[in-house]
């Protein structure tokens, strides 16, 4: 749809609801629907099926340097969310071949 840039929420809620054959109201309340919840659970791992899976990772305390001083200072722990791409959609993105490749290498091609 968006052939060059990025898609805006309406865009994609433009999107699906064509594609799935809903009102675009509705596709923006999914939408919306679903952040809210994986922000809920994202302490405990939220998977979106096929793109996905946000987590809550802890970072321990380390040293680091003030860029503009060179001076070294300590960088507390803290807890940070990461978003881990699948597989599928690697493979979707870069091309990866997905099955095909995986049934070549079962057969020892």
């Amino acid at each position: 749809m968006a052939a060059s840039g990025r898609m805006s929420k309406s865009a994609i809620a433009s999107s699906l609801a064509e594609s799935v054959g809903i009102p675009k109201k509705q596709a923006l309340l999914f939408l919306e629907e679903q952040a809210c919840l994986a922000y809920a659970q994202a302490k405990n791992g939220f998977v979106i099926p096929g793109l996905g899976k946000l987590e809550l990772k802890n970072r321990k305390a380390r040293m680091g340097r003030n860029p503009a001083t060179g001076e070294t200072i300590k960088i507390p722990a803290k807890k940070v969310v990461k978003f881990r791409v699948a597989k599928a959609a690697k493979d979707a993105i870069l091309g990866g071949g997905g099955k095909a490749k995986k049934a070549a290498r079962k057969r020892g091609r």
